[in-house]
């Protein structure tokens, strides 16, 4: 059978292939952003959606990633698997500068910061009716310090160090926050630590069932660790914030968000512009509790390394630098 095409046909066939090469092109010029989070059952996880989805157009595509928390989103940033992440302010300085965990390893000089976000407050769930009053009474007990790139494991070895405990001291586990909380509903796990916003998704679920308290952090121990390690600030978990919790003294370090210096600075801009724009702003405020505190005014607080120069470019023409 012979196919004839017609004038007209041939036309169509014409404008067909151009709007697909031109929606080729299109798709071709769009970049990609990834944005390395966190656990799904934890505050990064939900907020770097938010942001993505606000932030994403016909040019750039931005996308959240699941990960293991602040060290590894470092380390993906590095190992090129992202192009942004979100990491505690002590994870980023120690990255940075080659100390704390990051002692005797290669300094990560290419780190930068796009805008510091909220705090993270570090939560001690104890399992109700344990007994204990403070994380000294942890010793001999079956604790979760969070999965090995997390920046919680990070916080929980220098708090419980503070305590004068160490990891042999205690029945040490290494587990996501969904598994925290199923293990201590069923009883084979006594506490955990967990440096996070609040509320927390996973923490509300586990209040309304089967309930928990908070170890309070304050007092000489923590003076001690805070004189040491600069970026943990005093913070406070008010009274129910968690159905029936009581609230606690405690502390907390700042959520950033970072990049490598590797990336194009007109993209970091963009995304830097985006994060603050008036779309981002009604998407935060309405899609999660700790999305209120990532405001403009303290974007800049308490970052301890480079800013990237897209994201610099934007804060001074926001008048935010000089």
């Amino acid at each position: 059978m012979r196919l004839r095409l017609t004038r007209r046909r041939l036309g169509q066939l014409g404008i067909g292939l151009g709007a697909l090469a031109m929606s080729g092109k299109a798709f071709a010029q769009q970049k990609f952003f990834r944005i390395g989070t966190g656990g799904t059952g934890g505050t990064y996880y939900p907020i770097g959606g938010l942001i993505a989805n606000a932030i994403s157009t016909d040019k750039l595509n931005a996308s959240a990633v699941a990960t293991n928390g602040s060290v590894a989103n470092v380390n993906g940033i590095v190992g090129g698997s992202m192009e942004s992440g979100f990491s505690q302010a002590d994870v980023n300085f120690w990255a940075f500068t080659g100390t704390g965990i990051y002692q005797g390893k290669d300094k990560i000089e290419e780190l930068r910061a796009i805008a510091n976000l909220y705090p993270e407050s570090v939560h001690v769930v104890v399992k109700k009716g344990l007994g204990a009053k403070s994380v000294a009474d942890l010793k001999g007990k079956r604790v979760s310090l969070d999965e090995p790139g997390s920046g919680t494991l990070v916080n929980a070895k220098a708090i419980l160090a503070a305590f004068g405990l160490s990891e042999k001291d205690i029945r040490p586990e290494y587990l996501k926050q969904q598994q925290c909380a199923e293990k201590l509903k069923d009883g084979s796990l006594d506490a955990y630590f967990q440096t996070t916003g609040f509320p927390q998704g996973t923490l509300s679920e586990l209040a309304a069932t089967n309930g928990f308290d908070l170890l309070p952090l304050a007092g000489p121990e923590i003076q001690k660790l805070q004189s040491q390690y600069k970026f943990f600030a005093n913070d406070e978990i008010p009274d129910g914030v968690y159905k029936d919790v009581n609230g606690v003294k405690t502390i907390s370090v700042g959520a950033q968000w970072v990049t490598s210096a590797k990336i194009d600075a007109d993209l970091v801009y963009e995304v830097t512009k985006g994060l603050w724009s008036d779309k981002t702003r009604a998407a935060l405020d309405a899609g999660h509790a700790k999305g209120k505190d990532i405001r403009k005014q303290t974007a800049l607080l308490g970052i301890g390394i480079p800013l990237h120069p897209g994201a610099q470019k934007f804060y001074k023409e926001a008048g935010l630098l000089t």
